[in-house]
């Protein structure tokens, strides 16, 4: 990535100053100077020459304009990858914190809940903030969805109960909904397309360093200091991550929406739909943690506030799976729940089935991390087209599926090779799939379709992880290693779908 201050950077030096008056005010603006100069008869006519003759000059500055880190780009990089940073390591370190805090909070019935309480809201926030920030911009938003993640952290961090916890996490996940939405259309909004798979690419690094070590610092802290420090210590961290958003927000243009847009059609109608899709996804994963008498009315309730409230929050199509922006939403879903669904049983596999250590575990983990990290850099930085990369990138990911559900019935170590291919193939399709949705995106509708793309991320890693972990529990443990191979059949033949989906993604010729 180049910087600012690399060797792209322009500079003033002894050796090109003698050559300011032969080079002229275009060339002396583009050097870094800020006031025009006079230059007598070599340049009669300044301010009407400049502007065409730009071009030129930029081509011999080489990449600078292409960089995250120069000019107005510098300040809102940080602060957007900070801000992922943040919430990255806030979402790794709590499952390290969550059997302490139950224990010390003397509410292990409610342990599941300091997770699906979390992603209930975060679906909720998500829907409702969709069109809120195309009508309004993403900076409001942004900025008050910063501010209530703030107050959950404080909310869990000082909680006395288990049940205050609980809410906690609930405002975490209503916070971290609201921002996760306003960054994507902040960064349609600040960034050329040029720089859009550069900025995914960031985002994707943003979360190795917390995969790497939010476990074990949780961990540590946890064991040091409190648990109530894993939440409490990130509050003044997030104050100047936002206030470097701050002079982005400035620069942005106001967007006029369609009236008979998504937003302008926002009201009762789509809000209740966002009610019945968090409460629908919330009964089906309670149904699917508590097999017996619960699980059929609760599924079938909750598969029925899905089918309601899904078709007016996703573009038309999606369900179908019709070409195009829908097509894109799909595939997030299906690789999200594929990818996820198997990264979740690897340690369970490996602990129980092969004598692994939770360290030697979360090893296999990172290795898929940093595979992920490496391959969007190299999307991030390819000419190529993004379709082309979200089908290798469905490919890749299905192979380690496959690779890795054979593996761990052979050898443990060997999954990590396997797994390494799986990451891979997020890397390239999951920020591929970002930038092909604000592709496709009209801008009055950029916040509607990035709420489409989180809910498809969420539900179809939720929905899967619920579904396979019923499987698998329905086996026992007597019987776990084949419990696990039909839950690798069912991520295999999700996967397999995003490979179909990966064929739809350009939009229809009209």
């Amino acid at each position: 990535m180049t910087t600012a201050m690399g060797p792209d950077s322009p500079t003033v030096t002894d050796e090109t100053t003698p050559q300011l008056d032969d080079l002229g005010a275009k060339q002396f603006d583009d050097l870094g100077g800020k006031q025009p100069v006079d230059l007598g008869d070599k340049q009669p006519d300044h301010t009407q020459t400049a502007p065409g003759r730009r071009k030129p000059q930029r081509k011999r500055r080489g990449t600078r304009p292409e960089s995250l880190l120069s000019g107005p780009y510098r300040t809102p990089t940080l602060g957007i990858v900070l801000t992922v940073t943040l919430l990255a390591f806030e979402a790794m370190a709590v499952a390290t914190v969550m059997p302490v805090t139950a224990r010390d909070l003397n509410g292990l019935s409610l342990y599941a809940w300091g997770f699906s309480g979390t992603l209930i809201a975060s679906v909720l926030a998500t829907v409702l903030a969709g069109g809120w920030i195309d009508r309004s911009g993403p900076a409001k938003p942004l900025l008050i969805g910063l501010a209530v993640f703030v107050a959950g952290l404080a909310i869990a961090g000082a909680a006395p109960t288990m049940a205050i916890f609980v809410v906690g996490r609930v405002v975490q996940g209503l916070g971290m909904g609201v921002a996760m939405v306003a960054s994507y259309v902040l960064i349609a909004r600040v960034y050329p397309e040029s720089l859009r798979p550069r900025v995914f690419a960031a985002l994707a690094a943003a979360w190795v360093l917390p995969s790497l070590i939010g476990p074990a610092v949780g961990g540590v802290v946890a064991e040091h200091i409190g648990w109530r420090w894993v939440f409490l210590g990130l509050i003044p961290l997030v104050i100047p991550a936002a206030a470097m958003l701050v002079p982005a927000f400035r620069n942005l243009k106001p967007v006029e929406h369609a009236e008979h847009g998504p937003a302008g059609r926002a009201g009762a109608t789509r809000y209740i739909a966002a009610v019945a899709v968090a409460a629908g996804a919330g009964l089906l994963l309670y149904g699917l943690d508590n097999p017996g008498l619960a699980l059929i009315p609760a599924a079938a309730a909750g598969l029925a506030g899905l089918a309601y409230g899904l078709p007016k929050l996703f573009p038309a199509g999606t369900l179908r799976m019709r070409r195009g922006l829908p097509s894109v939403v799909v595939a997030r879903g299906l690789l999200a729940g594929a990818f996820f669904g198997t990264d979740v049983f690897i340690p369970l596999a490996l602990t129980s089935l092969h004598g692994f250590s939770a360290t030697q575990a979360g090893i296999v983990l990172t290795v898929a991390a940093l595979g992920w990290s490496a391959a969007s850099q190299i999307q991030g930085r390819s000419r190529r087209p993004q379709t082309l990369f979200v089908l290798l990138g469905a490919v890749f990911t299905t192979v380690g599926v496959v690779a890795v559900t054979v593996t761990l019935q052979l050898s443990g170590w060997w999954a990590a090779p396997a797994w390494a291919i799986g990451g891979f193939g997020m890397g390239f399709a999951i920020s591929a799939l970002s930038v092909l949705m604000l592709d496709q995106s009209a801008e009055e509708e950029q916040g509607v379709n990035s709420s489409a793309l989180q809910i498809s991320d969420t539900l179809g890693s939720s929905v899967v992880v619920g579904l396979a972990g019923a499987l698998v529990t329905g086996f026992g443990t007597d019987h776990l290693e084949q419990g696990l191979v039909v839950a690798g059949l069912l991520f295999t033949a999700i996967a397999a779908l995003a490979v179909v989906s990966a064929f739809r993604l350009e939009a229809e010729k009209a």
